[in-house]
C-alpha cells in the first residue's frame, strides 16, 4: 500500500518502520500492560521515491525531526489502540511531508499609494484634535 503525499509522489508503506512501546500518562492498568504508543521511523536518504532535491527540502524543513543518521521520527500515543495511533501517524507523516515539499510563496512588495498615506495621516490628525479637545488645561493666565 502506498501513502499519497502529492500529485506525483507516493511513498510505499514498506519504507516505514513502526515500533511499539508503553505510553506514558494516566490510564491506570491499561497503560501499564499494553504497548499502544507507536513510533514511526522513515529513512530519508535511502528512500527511492524521493528525488535528491526533495530530500534536501526535507532535511532543511524538518531538521528538528530528523536524526543525524537521516531517520525521520514521529511518535503517537493519543489513542488507547495501536491501530488508531498507526492511522494517525500515517496521516501526520503525509501532511508533514506535503507541507515540507510544497514550495513557499514569497510576498511581492508593493507600494503604498498616496491616497492611503494621506488618509492615514488625516485620520491621525483628526484623532489628535479629538484628544486635544478632551484636554482640561486652560491656557488663560
Amino acid at each position: 500500500m502506498d501513502i499519497h503525499i502529492k500529485n506525483n509522489l507516493s511513498i510505499p508503506e514498506r519504507e516505514l518502520t513502526f515500533t511499539a512501546s508503553r505510553s506514558s500518562g494516566p490510564g491506570g492498568q491499561h497503560v501499564n500492560k499494553v504497548n499502544s504508543r507507536l513510533t514511526l521511523h522513515f529513512n530519508v536518504p535511502e528512500c527511492p521515491a524521493l528525488s535528491p532535491t526533495q530530500k534536501k527540502l526535507l532535511f532543511s524543513s524538518l531538521a528538528s525531526r530528523i536524526t543525524t543518521d537521516g531517520i525521520f521520527r514521529l511518535d503517537c500515543q493519543k489513542h488507547r489502540m495501536q491501530s488508531m495511533n498507526r492511522a494517525e501517524l500515517i496521516e501526520r507523516f503525509s501532511s508533514l511531508l506535503r507541507g515540507a515539499l510544497t514550495p513557499k510563496q514569497f510576498r511581492v512588495a508593493t507600494r503604498i499609494s498616496k491616497s492611503v498615506k494621506n488618509r492615514r495621516l488625516e485620520e491621525k490628525k483628526r484623532h489628535g484634535q479629538i484628544k486635544k479637545k478632551r484636554s482640561t488645561h486652560n491656557d488663560m493666565d
